[in-house]
């Protein structure tokens, strides 16, 4: 996982502090913060890009939420504070004051710190995702900031999807393409559905966890961030593999990975709650 938390927390948390330090080579040539564009044309910048105390995350809002909704910040299950998820279990209205530091559409600048409410939804089972509630609607953030939250798509991205993924934490932006869905990704004691295999070029670092996927084209979220194979391992933390249908397992060194949000985006109901019916295939409590 590209992340800072369980029980790799205290040596991840070490090695963040050392790498900030440092902004390793890896990150400033894979990563290049893309040129401020206005919204809607041209390349993806940081607008609606968040940085968390160990991860990245976004300001998004699905097809149904309104401006004067409270707002809602997307990362991965594995960043949320209390430590990460164990296999099976779904965490739904927990409170929270967790805050988020929210860049300009340069990454260069703070705009400005959210604070959470509660934990809308988190879990790292079948996908891997935090959904927090802020204090705040889209319109209060946008009319005191000027910052627009990031839309969710609600259809799946095609292989060979042109992406960029956002890191607040790191500010820095890494373009490819998706290359294939995955079947299932198998991470320690966790399995993902349907995961997004990215290509080569991709090559994202600890810290950029719950990055947003951005459709370079519709600007739209496709998918969030979450894990790369770091030492080519099988299925060990760190380390995902790859098992298709027939239960074959390939491991696959140094590619990364991400987990579609379009089951997110259509779950999202009035009042941008997370509404667990049987409509909703996201896991339940």
């Amino acid at each position: 996982m590209n992340r800072r938390s369980a029980g790799a927390v205290t040596a991840s948390l070490a090695l963040a502090g050392a790498a900030l330090a440092a902004a390793p080579a890896a990150a400033a040539s894979a990563a290049q913060a893309a040129p401020a564009a206005p919204r809607g044309h041209g390349e993806v910048d940081f607008t609606g890009i968040v940085a968390l105390s160990n991860c990245s995350g976004s300001l998004v809002r699905g097809p149904r939420s309104h401006d004067s909704d409270k707002a809602l910040v997307l990362t991965n299950g594995h960043c949320l504070e209390s430590g990460m998820p164990k296999p099976g279990q779904v965490i739904v209205d927990r409170p929270s004051t967790r805050t988020f530091t929210l860049l300009d559409r340069t990454g260069r600048s703070t705009l400005g710190t959210l604070r959470a409410t509660k934990v809308e939804y988190s879990t790292m089972t079948d996908t891997d995702v935090t959904v927090y509630r802020l204090d705040e609607t889209y319109a209060a953030i946008r009319k005191r900031y000027g910052a627009p939250a990031l839309r969710l798509s609600t259809s799946r991205p095609h292989d060979g999807t042109e992406i960029r993924i956002v890191s607040g934490y790191w500010k820095a932006v890494y373009g490819c393409k998706t290359d294939a869905t995955v079947y299932r990704l198998r991470e320690a004691g966790w399995t993902w559905k349907d995961s997004i295999r990215y290509a080569p070029q991709c090559q994202t670092i600890h810290g950029t966890s719950g990055s947003p996927v951005i459709d370079a084209r519709s600007h739209r979220v496709v998918a969030i961030n979450n894990t790369g194979n770091d030492d080519g391992e099988r299925c060990t933390l760190n380390n995902p593999c790859e098992v298709d249908r027939k239960g074959n397992v390939t491991v696959r060194h140094g590619i990364h990975y991400g987990q579609q949000t379009y089951l997110l985006a259509r779950c999202l109901g009035k009042g941008n709650d997370v509404v667990l019916s049987r409509s909703c295939a996201l896991p339940r409590p």
